[in-house]
């Protein structure tokens, strides 16, 4: 996976701005039902079971109010991102300590050849190192400006 455009893996059906979730737990779920109307997510129970799990290793939270939930699963058909803008922050557990209103969530197959989730998740965790790039995410309105801020990755 060279050259990797985040936005290549994002779908339109994966783009949730504003989600009313009230608990991470119907974030996750909200942004699976949407990874699966995308294509992107065969096995919903699969790919759930495999993201909890890695939930409870430690929490996805990375701070700066975002969080990067992430699963490689046989439920998953193809590499996928979900982004999701919360109507309402949510405990995360994140590092910081700070409620998390950003969410992009990651699925990756099992079968996947190298580290796709994790070229990814550094792709992300780079570009979320930037303040300016943090402060334009968190003040995005609709889907253009989130499509046109993702291209810059």
């Amino acid at each position: 996976m060279n050259n990797l455009k985040i936005i290549e893996l994002l779908n339109e059906h994966a783009i949730l701005m504003p989600l009313n979730a009230a608990s991470r737990e119907e974030c996750i779920h909200a942004m699976i039902d949407a990874l699966e109307q995308s294509g992107a997510v065969a096995d919903k129970s699969a790919y759930l079971e495999a993201v909890m799990n890695r939930e409870k290793m430690s929490s996805t939270g990375i701070g700066f109010k975002v969080a990067i939930p992430h699963g490689k699963s046989s439920g998953v058909k193809e590499p996928a991102l979900a982004f999701a803008k919360l109507a309402n922050p949510l405990d995360w557990s994140s590092i910081d300590g700070q409620p998390v209103s950003i969410v992009f969530m990651i699925a990756v197959p099992e079968e996947a050849k190298g580290n796709e989730h994790l070229q990814i998740l550094v792709a992300l965790s780079r570009k979320l190192m930037d303040d300016d790039f943090r402060s334009q995410l968190l003040s995005v309105s609709d889907r253009g400006q989130l499509l046109k801020l993702l291209e810059t990755i």
